[in-house]
């Protein structure tokens, strides 16, 4: 691992240990992503959203070429590596913050760690061909996520025993094999996909179960943000009216031990982080009394 991908994990590390959750800060560069689609698919306009976000207080930034959206289609790896490309040079030529790029395609992998990611984020959880070596021969950090079929099916009637731990189980076989592809478990993170081929109930489910999920030792990351859950439960339809739904989840995966909080409003979600663990300095002060 290369000094900035081992500062990464040790501050992941510390996170997940401390309770006190990065904030990582989505920047997609596609058409139809299910919230932001089509705000920022001119590169200078993602790179300016990026640097937004990292003074906001972005931890980490998560770049992403490829709606995973329910239904989506997928994407061509030249058309993906001329969105996401451009936009890892700019930020990385404006920021320290670390970077990282939402792809399940070992090509944007190579490709953008190259031109400087710190971290890989697949929601196909290394299951393409080449991306566990791909992933491996990196070095960087790398988020495996649990989904159930691929975008395009995934909502199509999802059915578990046991989700949680079903997707436990899965996300135990993907770092088992990470690691006998010789990769260090100090720079995994998982993810239990919520709203990756899931009900509401699952997600309810996976949400409530997150400290079991993280009964590996793994920092775990959740991306809750402006989700079609939040809008089932609160009934609005609309992404942009999910924000307090929004940080009402993201507080509840903050309390379950999650270490990354993947949200679109960096601002609002550290707020709530920072009362939140104000308040627990303040009852820990109290007990020490």
């Amino acid at each position: 691992m290369t000094r900035e991908t081992i500062d990464l994990a040790t501050k992941i590390r510390a996170a997940h240990e401390a309770l006190s959750p990065l904030i990582m800060g989505i920047i997609n560069v596609t058409p139809d992503s299910f919230s932001d689609g089509g705000r920022f698919t001119e590169t200078q306009s993602a790179v300016n959203h990026g640097l937004c976000l990292v003074e906001q207080g972005a931890d980490i930034l998560d770049i992403g070429g490829e709606s995973t959206r329910p239904g989506a289609e997928p994407v061509p790896v030249e058309d993906e590596l001329a969105r996401v490309i451009p936009v890892i040079q700019g930020l990385r030529q404006s920021t320290e913050c670390p970077i990282s790029i939402d792809t399940s395609k070992p090509e944007v992998m190579q490709a953008a760690v190259r031109s400087g990611a710190d971290m890989i984020n697949d929601v196909n959880g290394l299951r393409s061909d080449g991306a566990v070596k791909a992933a491996a021969d990196s070095g960087v950090v790398v988020c495996l996520m649990h989904m159930l079929g691929e975008p395009r099916t995934m909502q199509h009637s999802p059915d578990y025993e046991n989700v949680v731990d079903e997707v436990a189980a899965f996300l135990d076989q993907r770092i088992e094999a990470c690691l006998a592809a010789g990769m260090n478990k100090n720079q995994l993170v998982i993810d239990p996909g919520f709203g990756f081929g899931k009900t509401l109930a699952h997600n309810l489910a996976l949400l409530n179960g997150i400290a079991k999920l993280g009964r590996a030792g793994v920092p775990l990351l959740a991306g809750l943000s402006r989700k079609s859950m939040l809008g089932a439960i609160t009934g609005r339809q609309e992404t942009q009216d999910r924000l307090a739904a929004s940080l009402a989840a993201a507080l509840l995966a903050a309390q379950q031990g999650a270490a990354i909080l993947r949200v679109h409003d960096v601002a609002e979600t550290l707020d709530v982080v920072k009362v939140w663990s104000a308040a627990r300095a303040a009852t820990s002060t109290e007990s020490r009394q």
